[in-house]
């Protein structure tokens, strides 16, 4: 977890694409948005394996959903009522429910639902969104944040102290091209 947390502020504070950052995040909140354990969720975590973006923006922007996604259950459950009552999308929802294995993915959940198409609508939203806060961290917050009293004291603390000698270690293999 340490590695992933010092490469995504390695990312965050290098010459990382702004869009694959911004990509991480998007796929954190689709599969922070969406109940683990269905076969959507495992499908869409496969997949977010073999496409590029940034793995640790992923992975934080998906345990910070999770920490919050009790407080939204409430609207994902109603989207997916919702669309699950849709009259005209019945037989199609019939027939999947009828089909093998397509019963595993808990797609007539109203949780699962409501999760898969609000994670879906709001991936672009979020995805711009993220580029334009990478973008003003970088040029505004960045300087402050380096200089500041807070981050030279918080150097003081164990567990941040791992964390930056890890972002170090992943600058010089990066910068001598192992990685």
């Amino acid at each position: 977890m340490i590695k992933g947390i010092a490469k995504f502020i390695l990312a965050l504070n290098g010459n990382v694409k702004k869009s694959q950052i911004a990509a991480g995040a998007a796929w954190g909140v689709l599969l922070g948005i969406l109940p683990s354990g269905n076969v959507f969720w495992m499908v869409l975590l496969l997949l977010s394996l073999f496409l590029r973006h940034n793995q640790g923006g992923k992975l934080l922007t998906l345990a910070v959903m999770k920490l919050f996604m009790p407080l939204l259950y409430p609207l994902t459950d109603q989207l997916g009522w919702t669309i699950l009552h849709i009259e005209k999308l019945t037989p199609i929802f019939t027939t999947l429910y009828n089909m093998p294995f397509v019963p595993f993915s808990h797609f007539n959940n109203t949780l699962v639902a409501g999760g898969l198409v609000a994670g879906i609508v709001l991936w672009l939203p979020v995805f711009f969104i993220f580029i334009i806060l990478v973008s003003i961290y970088r040029n505004t917050l960045l300087p402050k944040v380096v200089n500041s009293k807070i981050v030279k004291k918080l150097q003081n603390i164990p567990i941040v102290q791992k964390i930056f000698s890890s972002v170090n270690a992943l600058k010089s293999i990066q910068s001598i091209g192992i990685e």
